[in-house]
């Protein structure tokens, strides 16, 4: 349908208006759902036993996300909903957090237990770096301008991965040892999702239910001022001052503004879903936060379904 073109002249008469606005009108009315409605699905399908975590959106309407089976990374459209396992698995092998460089079109990739980052080139799936970084749980990682910046679930700990301007991997690899009001609890999962605001670190410790920002040099750790709320999150996602929480348990994203300085927040809404399924980490997309369901408590076999849910921010 071409769009009406009203030229509006002074000899325009009253009655000729509202019959052009009328006519508009009837003739929106009549466009199908799907020309007004938001074109991607609210809810993408996973290979049944992929048992996703991480999330990231890459060039265009691409996302990948990893497998805490066997390693593998699934690439898929956010507008079609289609995709299919772009990586092939390995035994022993774990695909936690991740995020994608647009500078070099690479996927970084936390590898959990075996301590590790592994980074794939985001058009053909080659793994380009394994970087060895500490035993542990490595389990979140953020791109910056000059490093990528990986979480350590099982010991204070940072580390620092450094970029070239092109956003390619130096070969240069910092531990950060983490101080301040960072409150490390043994045998439990204590730095988690991670993310990067302006020249700092904020990072969530899921075992005390608390935000910090970090210096990214030093590694000395502020607690956010929450006014008491507890943020027992996940993956996290930061919009400006909006950060988001994913905290699956609840199945629901924890929407908080921050103060200019960061060092204050409030929640100011809940998000949730009925397609929900115990939630781990998110990406955004447009006016759209998608969230893997891992679906923790659920017995992993090869049918067992898993999703990507979208919602509104």
């Amino acid at each position: 349908m071409y769009p009406v073109v009203v030229r509006w002249g002074h000899c325009m008469r009253r009655s000729h208006i509202a019959f052009v606005l009328v006519l508009a009108l009837v003739l929106f009315a009549g466009l199908p759902a799907s020309a007004t409605s938001n074109p991607f699905p609210d809810v993408i399908d996973l290979p049944g036993g992929f048992f996703p975590e991480g999330i990231a959106v890459g060039s265009g309407t691409t996302f990948y996300t990893g497998s805490l089976v066997d390693g593998a990374i699934y690439r898929g459209d956010l507008r079609t909903g289609s995709g299919d396992v772009w990586v092939e698995g390995q035994e022993g092998l774990l695909a936690v957090g991740m995020d994608f460089d647009r500078r070099s079109g690479n996927l970084l990739v936390a590898g959990g237990p075996s301590g590790t980052i592994r980074v794939y080139d985001g058009v053909s799936g080659a793994l380009v770096a394994d970087v060895f970084l500490e035993f542990g749980f490595i389990n979140d990682v953020i791109v910056t301008e000059h490093a990528a910046y990986l979480t350590n679930s099982f010991a204070p700990e940072l580390y620092e991965v450094a970029l070239d301007r092109q956003g390619n991997l130096t070969g240069d690899v910092r531990t950060i040892p983490l101080s301040g009001d960072f409150e490390f609890i043994p045998d439990a999962f204590n730095a988690n999702g991670i993310e990067a605001r302006r020249d700092t670190l904020i990072v969530v410790n899921s075992a005390v239910g608390a935000l910090y920002l970090v210096d990214r040099t030093t590694g000395e750790a502020s607690l956010i001022d929450l006014g008491g709320e507890v943020v027992n999150g996940d993956g996290l996602v930061v919009v400006g001052q909006t950060l988001y929480a994913v905290i699956g348990g609840l199945n629901q994203i924890t929407e908080i503004r921050l103060s200019g300085d960061l060092s204050r927040g409030q929640v100011t809404d809940i998000i949730t879903d009925g397609d929900f399924d115990v939630p781990t980490t998110a990406a955004r997309f447009g006016r759209g936060l998608y969230a893997v369901n891992a679906k923790f408590g659920t017995p992993v076999t090869p049918d067992t379904p898993y999703e990507v849910v979208r919602v509104d921010r």
